[in-house]
């Protein structure tokens, strides 16, 4: 018998498949347990601190950019002194605490602004001889201890032959002789180390250096800003594993506090450097701590008792249907086999071989078997002489070996479909605790502050490059234009208009659409509605044609920059938030974490109504909303964790009316409620495709083939001397097939010793290899 052929390999596989099925059944569902802190709100809280990571880090690096940018643009006319040259690069209203030109050489301070910079520990020769043109961030502390962040820029100046009197150090002449060449000095920037922003009542952020010392802290309503005593060693370990980690690439993390007054605190951590990724912030050693305290979830039942209860009565069926394939199908077979193979035996020439003929056949006494037994009893006793060929009467229709099988899985599937679609299923709007839904609202405060924080940044480094572009000649224009562009890989084209709105010049790609009338004022503008790709522009108004407003000239009047709608879609991209929209005030999508159609709607009529719910219309304050929404797409997906949160509350971008929506999948949550019910699913989706696969093996290898050799031994038995019978199968069937044609061989040669009529026109069987029989 081959391997994979017969009856038992079904039967056997089936046992066994479905046995391991209920072994996975009582593991995976019985090591279900609730926490009092799911392990969704510990991952929410790590992802929190991941982005207010990345917003430290943006903002440091942003700085450093402007810092060096002010540097670069040159010393302007009238800067003779160190002390003027200083008072043109720190412009008025600059948050910085305190301002520094340096001689690179000697690291001896030439002019001060402000407060004292704390420049002990920086070695000032050895930052300069680094070779690189953007010397990275420190941090330092003042001589209070208050932690400050320096920073560096270069700043080409004119050489000066006043000789510079060694006890006035910041009195040192700049005056340019003619000829003169130009000498470089270091400028250094003191600024407060702000704390990172976090959303999210009760939550607080922290900003730890490498030591775990604590730089600076933000709360949110309801939040205390001081630690409570058992949670005073957090900020220190959670810097300790960023440290470690930036070697292992484990940048992010979370830690659980012990319970105080019925609550438990959450804190996550994430590196600085690590998630930011550039060397602005590499050396700073920064770690991002966000905490809040979160009520622990009530003692949830145990499912373990579940597990057994389903584990066994799957290993009950699974034990019944065995015995019952094995009682009603494999043993008559296989007794049916033996039996066939004696009666061929039986039809020797030597009297031992006639022996077989006397012992009756057994006949079982259900379906196929029991016909097959029948019809080779008959042939027996045709074989001996004893009666005649008995004519097949047609029958009232029995269950049989098909309907058997058919039972067998209907059993199966009586015990895999309510796992599959009624079983532990558990309301996503109880499943989800308030803390989860308020975790997604607050990332998606932390989404919509990011593309504010970026689109603010585009208006005013704009504003910069229009006072640079205020009476320069074109060829200054176009390298003004140029450097910003390089500057900011956001923008896909840059170009000055008119008073009557036309371009002038023009830097980067084609512009989607040009302005018909050139707009007043700073600001971010939508400027097309419809159309394959969303224009969204920042524009500033040149200085020099604010003064000329009555003039009709092609002066340049209004720089503007497209922002190219991926780096939207990159900033609204965060992971564990799900599907994220950024929308205009009719709820129409601008940009999308992922494939979008421009201006199409929100893809469910409930995240519509979340984004309603915000009032983020236009001069409105606005305010965030969440919910648990069924804003599934597709059948069988379940509800989602939504949130919507307006793009700016206050400031030019309020205006928009835009907002930034998210969705992401309860199921998703590593919650123990939908970890239970995707297991209870799994197991039974394996109980009924292990057992519709190995019934469908039994159904295809023995149950048709056994209803064809029933039909051919009845035949056989009621005197259908001329069909040759040949065999197919090389298992039971097969060999039950064999011996049924020996039988008929044997038939027809009896009958033609007995001069039977018909006996005469039977033709001697003949089978070719590999074709069918011949008749």
């Amino acid at each position: 018998m081959p391997l994979l052929g017969g009856v038992r390999p079904p039967i056997a596989a089936l046992l066994c498949t479905l046995l391991a099925v209920a072994a996975f059944t009582a593991l995976g569902l019985g090591t279900v347990h609730e926490q009092d802190v799911p392990q969704a709100l510990r991952d929410a809280e790590r992802q929190i601190a991941e982005d207010a990571a990345d917003t430290v880090g943006t903002s440091i690096n942003a700085r450093a950019t402007a810092v060096r940018r002010a540097a670069a643009s040159g010393a302007p006319a009238g800067s003779s002194t160190p002390v003027a040259l200083l008072r043109s690069l720190l412009p008025s209203g600059h948050p910085a605490g305190g301002g520094a030109l340096l001689d690179p050489r000697t690291g001896r301070p030439l002019a001060a602004s402000g407060e004292t910079v704390p420049l002990t520990g920086v070695d000032v020769p050895a930052l300069v001889r680094t070779g690189t043109a953007n010397i990275a961030p420190r941090l330092a502390f003042s001589g209070r201890g208050e932690p400050r962040l320096l920073l560096f820029a270069r700043v080409a100046a004119p050489a000066s032959d006043a000789k510079q009197d060694e006890n006035h150090d910041q009195a040192g002449d700049l005056r340019e002789d003619q000829g003169a060449e130009a000498r470089e000095l270091l400028l250094v920037v003191s600024e407060k180390v702000a704390a990172p922003a976090v959303y999210g009542d009760g939550r607080t952020g922290q900003l730890a250096d490498r030591n775990g010392k604590v730089l600076a802290t933000a709360a949110t309503t309801g939040a205390a800003l001081a630690p409570r005593t058992d949670h005073r060693a957090l900020p220190a370990a959670a810097a300790n594993a960023a440290n470690a980690g930036l070697a292992t690439g484990d940048v992010s993390g979370s830690e659980l506090g012990d319970g105080h007054k019925g609550l438990r605190r959450v804190m996550g951590w994430a590196s600085v450097a690590a998630t930011d990724g550039k060397d602005d912030t590499s050396g700073l050693g920064l770690t991002v701590l966000t905490a809040r305290d979160v009520p622990p979830a009530k003692e949830g039942a145990d499912h373990t008792w579940f597990a057994l209860v389903a584990a066994g009565a799957l290993v009950v069926i699974t034990v019944l249907v065995t015995l019952v394939l094995w009682g009603s199908m494999q043993r008559p077979l296989l007794r049916l086999h033996l039996s066939a193979a004696r009666l061929a035996r039986g039809i020797g020439e030597t009297p031992s071989d006639r022996e077989e003929l006397a012992r009756p056949v057994p006949v079982a006494a259900f379906g196929e078997p029991g016909r097959a037994g029948r019809a080779l009893e008959s042939i027996r006793r045709q074989l001996l002489g004893e009666t005649g060929p008995e004519p097949v009467r047609p029958v009232r229709r029995r269950p049989g070996v098909r309907a058997l099988v058919l039972v067998c899985a209907l059993v199966i599937a009586a015990w895999g479909i309510p796992l599959l679609f009624l079983l532990n299923r558990v309301p996503a709007a109880k499943a989800v605790p308030a803390a989860a839904v308020a975790d997604q609202q607050a990332r998606t405060e932390a989404a919509a502050d990011r593309v504010r924080r970026s689109l603010g940044r585009s208006c005013t480094d704009l504003a910069t490059a229009a006072s640079a572009l205020s009476g320069a000649p074109r060829e200054r224009a176009a390298e003004v234009l140029r450097r910003e562009r390089a500057d900011h890989p956001t923008f896909r084209s840059l170009y000055v208009l008119d008073r009557t709105g036309a371009v002038v010049l023009r830097v980067g790609r084609q512009p989607l659409r040009t302005l018909a009338h050139a707009p007043t004022g700073d600001g971010i503008t939508q400027v097309n509605t419809s159309g394959p790709i969303p224009a969204i522009a920042a524009y500033a108004q040149v200085p020099a044609a604010r003064k000329a407003r009555n003039t009709k000239d092609a002066a340049p009047a209004v720089v503007v920059a497209e922002i190219g709608v991926n780096a939207l879609n990159s900033l609204v991209e965060r992971q564990g938030l799900g599907s994220v929209w950024l929308t205009d005030k009719r709820h129409r999508v601008l940009a999308a974490s992922a494939g979008f159609q421009a201006f199409q709607s929100l893809p469910h009529r409930g995240l519509t109504r979340l984004a309603a719910r915000t009032e983020a219309a236009p001069g409105s304050a606005g305010s965030p909303a969440s919910a648990v929404l069924h804003t599934g797409t597709a059948p069988g997906e379940g509800p989602s964790v939504a949130a919507a949160a307006p793009l700016a509350q206050k400031g030019p971008l309020a205006g928009l009316g835009w907002q930034v929506v998210s969705a992401e999948p309860a199921a998703a949550l590593k919650l123990a409620a939908f970890q239970l019910q995707a297991r209870t699913m799994l197991a039974g989706l394996l109980a009924l495709s292990v057992g519709v696969a190995c019934l469908s093996w039994l159904h295809i290898v023995v149950v048709r083939p056994l209803r064809a050799v029933t039909r051919c031994a009845e035949r056989l038995a009621g005197g259908d001397r001329r069909t040759v019978l040949y065999p197919v199968h090389h298992d039971e069937c097969g060999s039950v097939t064999r011996s049924l044609e020996l039988l008929r061989q044997a038939l027809v040669e009896r009958d033609r010793g007995g001069g039977r009529a018909y006996a005469a026109s039977v033709p001697a069987p003949s089978f070719r290899s590999g074709g069918p029989p011949q008749q």
